[in-house]
């Protein structure tokens, strides 16, 4: 096939020549001469470049600060010769960047899997009939329909259009949606995107429609040659910088460390290579290593109980903004609504049943073009209605500016303009009504416009939708309409339709809100028809504010409002945005759910946009959650396996850190006194080895329900502040052993070794069960591999000193006398653990 871009760009080519080339039709292809220019699959990678790819995905795991600490104390080993030092801190390395990497994979395959579940799909005409594909099958060649919402699936030449407007920020930036029009442009163009005859893959249609020619497809197209995992990369979570702040922090303070105790042993003229090995298995022991693994374990399998719940995760750091939502955005259409509209009546404007308002009404929705809206489907079941006799000249689609559908049709009678819309934006534009059916039209008066308005509000309160019904006719012949057609009509009357409240909505907010989640309802409806609906779901209202207020408000001014207001109605998309933005500011987690085209600048700007699998392709592209079902039970759902998810992150970050800076502070404090080192660098390595083993099943531990009985973020500052509290507390517990050890059992080197390793690892296991929960340890059941994994470690530890292994790692049987203080000392200080945990979570606000 003859390059389109030969010649003229094919922008620039009339259209025969322009169809010559691309050797096809303005009817499309046939199905047998598509399947011709599929692109061959692209062949897989050899064994040498997946291996290569491999090796540097797992090379980029070691950047991380936790895991650098491991790499440079296991070199250090090596180049001194203490092989089993090096072999313990390799095991553990491995056990980190394996289980990450593995977790990783399972994760980025479950995605890849998703993603093509919630692929784009295109509207093509194949052997004269439109047919419905991925987006990807689209071939150079095909004809496009394209209708407000789509998501264009190739670079092509429009053929015709009406009213197109194309959003093309995810090419150009530019958040205005531009207009489109078939035919070559006479005025020069310097770039492709701003040709007016053509459309982009990647772009969005924001209203009207069209059908175009496909031109290139897949990675030719403009997006392909940017490349959109560039144009769509996302930015770091809080919940990543968090973890990254910590990463520093930890690295900062095993510097100290390593560092006092360096200086210590040189004052006391200690041999510097013991003193140094001491320190690097002090910076190894204070290091958690495995938080890169827990985090993606615990987020892949938050993801996978999440889809299970129907809900899907584009991205699995999204989860711990689930668990952190605080405020949640939502349209009332089918969120709250069953999204079933019927009609209930057509009225005049005295409140009477009007068939000729019917008859208007019909013709208006049996011509709108594009995809029919519910409103549309329903005037359609209007019985006895029909368009016979009518002839469509021309049309003005519904835009959410004018909030208004017009068609220019030809009948017996000549031509009329037939209008319908929201009603204060029909009622602008009129200046006569009819008062009742066969009344000649009269000036429509402030008074009259009182009369007319109390009509639908008493029908808005009711809880009914309303769109206004007026007319016009044209004196002059047209065959087109534009906007300055809507003025001067004349008003007939109202329809009136009803949506029901969704089955389980009131449940369900009532969950929402009694787990911290403020509600808030952002519509584009009337501010009555919302009140009226959250009457019959007991939501309580504290505010209302419309779109023209919001209009008059700036970027301040909207924030000092939003926190007390409950009702956002007659909301453009952008002021949807703006809403969202507001509540940000002050510092909320905000969703968003919504499936319109008119709700994705809102759901693109919240943290956690959420939209149903049966979305408008622009409102499920910029969503970072699918829901597979259309219910907020759901959401509820998500907001509840987020907090699980993140619960158990700060549980491993808690334990971890206190435990570890503890024994980390006893071992250097011991340097100062103790003629001889506490614990031997490979003991301490094997005590943080078992340690990490017995936290392996964090992810899968059971949360209490008070500990998710409120949105909470992960907090840094506070688990250093409890680091702080609780290392020390554990430190005190280990001098008293090590003055047992020394006065009372008149330990030597070898058993005090033996014993405090005994001690201490005990002890970090067991006050796992009192750390895990923030409340009573006896009331919170773990879940069943932490126990068991926590007494096999300790099981272990008891078992090493008198096992084949002992001499290996310098061990010698405890007297008998140290069983009988080891279980008090431990019984006391998990008490003592448990009073300085409620004491530490009554002052600080619970995680």
């Amino acid at each position: 096939m003859q390059d389109p871009n030969d010649g003229p760009f094919w922008w620039e080519q009339d259209d025969n020549t322009f169809l010559t080339r691309l050797r096809c039709t303005s009817a499309g292809l046939s199905a047998e001469a598509a399947a011709l220019r599929q692109e061959p699959p692209q062949p897989p990678l050899s064994r040498l470049a997946a291996l290569r790819l491999g090796v540097l995905a797992l090379l980029h795991r070691f950047a991380n600060p936790l895991v650098l600490i491991l790499l440079i104390a296991g070199a250090i080993s090596a180049f001194v010769g203490e092989i089993a030092n090096f072999v313990i801190i390799g095991g553990i390395i491995l056990i980190s960047v394996l289980l990450d990497a593995y977790q990783e994979a399972r994760s980025a395959g479950a995605a890849q899997r998703l993603q093509q579940s919630l692929a784009h799909w295109a509207t093509v005409v194949r052997d004269g009939q439109p047919t419905r594909i991925a987006a990807a099958q689209v071939v150079p060649g095909d004809l496009l329909q394209l209708h407000a919402g789509d998501i264009v699936p190739a670079d092509a030449r429009l053929l015709t259009a009406q009213h197109l407007q194309i959003n093309q920020a995810l090419l150009t930036g530019e958040s205005f949606p531009v207009e489109k029009r078939p035919g070559v442009s006479s005025d020069p163009v310097h770039a492709a995107i701003d040709t007016p005859n053509a459309v982009f893959a990647g772009s969005a249609v924001h209203s009207g429609n069209a059908t175009a020619i496909a031109v290139l497809t897949g990675s030719h197209t403009e997006l392909g040659q940017i490349g959109a995992n560039i144009a769509k990369r996302e930015k770091p979570t809080a919940f990543d910088m968090d973890i990254q702040g910590f990463g520093m922090f930890i690295m900062r303070l095993t510097l100290f460390l390593v560092l006092f105790v360096l200086l210590i042993n040189a004052l006391f003229h200690r041999p510097w290579l013991e003193s140094f090995m001491f320190a690097v298995a002090l910076a190894v022991g204070l290091t958690p290593e495995l938080l890169p693994m827990i985090v993606s374990v615990t987020l892949a399998r938050g993801a996978m109980r999440l889809a299970q719940k129907h809900v899907i995760v584009k991205q699995l750091p999204v989860i711990q903004n689930l668990g952190t939502m605080d405020v949640f955005c939502c349209d009332k259409t089918g969120t709250l609504t069953e999204a079933e509209i019927r009609l209930d009546r057509t009225i005049d404007l005295e409140g009477i049943a009007s068939a000729p308002v019917a008859a208007l009404l019909f013709v208006n929705s049996y011509f709108a073009s594009g995809v029919k809206s519910a409103l549309d489907e329903a005037v359609l079941s209007i019985k006895g209605a029909t368009s016979n006799g009518w002839t469509l000249l021309g049309q003005l689609p519904f835009d959410f500016d004018r909030r208004r559908a017009a068609v220019l049709v030809q009948g017996t009678a000549g031509q009329l303009l037939i209008v319908k819309g929201a009603p204060d934006d029909v009622l602008r534009v009129c200046d006569q009504y009819t008062p009742k059916e066969g009344s000649p039209p009269q000036p429509l008066d402030t008074p009259a416009r009182q009369r007319v308005s109390q009509t639908f509000r008493d029908l808005e309160q009711e809880g009914f939708r309303i769109l206004a019904v007026a007319s016009r006719s044209m004196q002059d012949a047209r065959s087109a309409i534009d906007i300055n057609d809507e003025s001067g009509l004349v008003l007939h009357g109202y329809a009136a339709f009803m949506d029901p409240p969704k089955h389980g909505a009131a449940a369900a907010l009532k969950s929402l809100r009694s787990s911290g989640v403020q509600i808030k309802i952002i519509s584009g409806d009337s501010e009555l028809v919302t009140q009226h609906l959250c009457a019959k779901l007991h939501l309580p209202v504290k505010g209302v504010l419309t779109g023209s207020e919001l209009s008059l408000m700036d970027a301040a001014a909207l924030r000092s409002k939003v926190e007390r207001t409950t009702l956002f109605c007659r909301m453009t998309p952008s002021q949807k945005e703006r809403v969202v933005l507001a509540c940000k500011h002050l510092g909320h987690t905000v969703g968003y759910l919504g499936d319109g085209i008119n709700d994705a600048p809102a759901l693109h700007a919240a943290d956690v946009g959420m939209a149903v699998d049966s979305a408008a392709d622009v409102a499920r592209d910029a969503a970072r959650v699918i829901l597979l079902r259309r219910s907020l039970s759901v959401v509820h759902d998500g907001v509840m396996e987020g907090r699980r998810t993140s619960m158990n992150v700060f549980k491993y970050i808690m334990m971890g850190t206190s435990s570890n800076f503890g024994n980390m502070f006893s071992m250097a404090g011991a340097a100062l006194f103790l003629p001889f080192l506490p614990m031997l660098p490979v003991q301490i390595l094997l005590n943080n080895m078992l340690y990490d083993i017995s936290e392996l099943p964090i992810p899968l531990d059971n949360v209490d329900a008070s500990d998710m009985a409120a949105p909470r973020r992960l907090d840094i500052a506070s688990i250093r502040k409890f680091m702080l509290i609780v290392g020390p507390a554990s430190s005190a517990f280990d001098f008293i052993t090590f003055y047992l050890l020394l006065h009372v059992l008149d330990a030597n080197e070898a058993t005090f070794q033996t014993c405090w390793f005994v001690e201490s690892l005990c002890t970090q296991v067991l006050v796992i069960f009192v750390i895990r929960t923030s409340g009573n340890p006896f009331k919170s059941r773990p879940n069943a591999i932490l126990v068991a994994a926590s007494c096999l470690v300790v099981a272990v530890a008891l078992w090493l000193p008198v096992s084949p292994l002992a001499d290996f790692f310098s061990f010698t049987p405890p007297p008998a006398a140290f069983y009988l203080i080891l279980a008090p000392l431990i019984i006391s200080y998990l008490v003592v653990v448990q009073a300085i945990k409620l004491r530490f979570f009554s002052a600080v606000p619970p995680r």
